[in-house]
């Protein structure tokens, strides 16, 4: 079981997730991979997918998680059947395009 201070620490990393993938502009996204770079956690992007996982209910409106990404440009696989349509639609609400292979072009 962690103590408290190993889960004080891990939270401060959590917040500096949540602040880098609030600064992610509405219509764009960032890999998990830039955005554990941007919070200080280089070759860290499975920090950044714990992160999010663990976002809670009372930040989740004001923390785009949905804007987060793999390298390949695809949204990753979850446990819940039916999240990742959501995510989908989420991003393309905000003029995300996905090619015919539900990938988005980094270059947009």
């Amino acid at each position: 079981m962690a103590s408290s201070e190993e889960s004080a620490h891990v939270m401060r990393l959590y917040r500096s997730i949540y602040s880098v993938a609030r600064r992610i502009p509405r219509g764009r996204v960032a890999t998990y991979g830039q955005v554990a770079r941007i919070a200080g956690l280089p070759r860290q992007p499975r920090m950044v997918g714990y992160a999010l996982h663990a976002l809670p209910d009372e930040l989740a409106r004001s923390v785009p998680w949905q804007r987060v990404i793999n390298a390949q440009g695809r949204i990753s696989l979850r446990r819940f059947a039916g999240s990742e349509a959501v995510q989908r639609k989420l991003l393309e609400r905000e003029g995300v395009v996905f090619d015919a292979r539900a990938r988005v072009d980094f270059e947009r």
